[in-house]
């Protein structure tokens, strides 16, 4: 199983990354915009799920580009990437690490970096 620390470790060997701890959780970033970070579910998050259980173990929410982004992203993999209503209008995915695989992970953290990243640092990445 991919954990919380391999998750980091992913995200901070991408160019020009930190960590920093934003409303008590792990958040990593670029350029000062946040790309991906640790997502438990609040009390409200859990009721919405009703009598559906809640997805289990850790979770980290991870940007991608925009909408149509997320839809297609959500429909590629969709045992280990969700979205709940809290996300609903907003550029992002939610991601079990129980369920993920180290390529899809990996790619998912590039994809949240490379649309957060300033443009000549993802220009530079993407020629390298």
């Amino acid at each position: 199983m991919i954990t919380v620390d391999d998750a980091a470790r992913m995200a901070l060997a991408l160019p020009e990354v930190i960590e920093v701890e934003r409303h008590h959780n792990r958040t990593w970033s670029v350029g000062g915009k946040g790309f991906a970070w640790e997502r438990p579910f609040s009390k409200a998050d859990i009721r919405r799920f009703g009598d559906d259980m809640p997805p289990e173990g850790p979770i980290i929410a991870v940007r991608v580009s925009d909408l149509g982004e997320k839809e297609a992203v959500l429909a590629a993999n969709p045992t280990a990437f969700f979205t709940i209503p809290h996300f609903d209008g907003y550029s992002a995915i939610l991601i079990q690490l129980m369920k993920v695989t180290e390529k899809a992970l990996q790619e998912a953290l590039v994809d949240g970096w490379l649309a957060c990243a300033p443009a000549k640092l993802a220009d530079q990445y993407l020629e390298g």
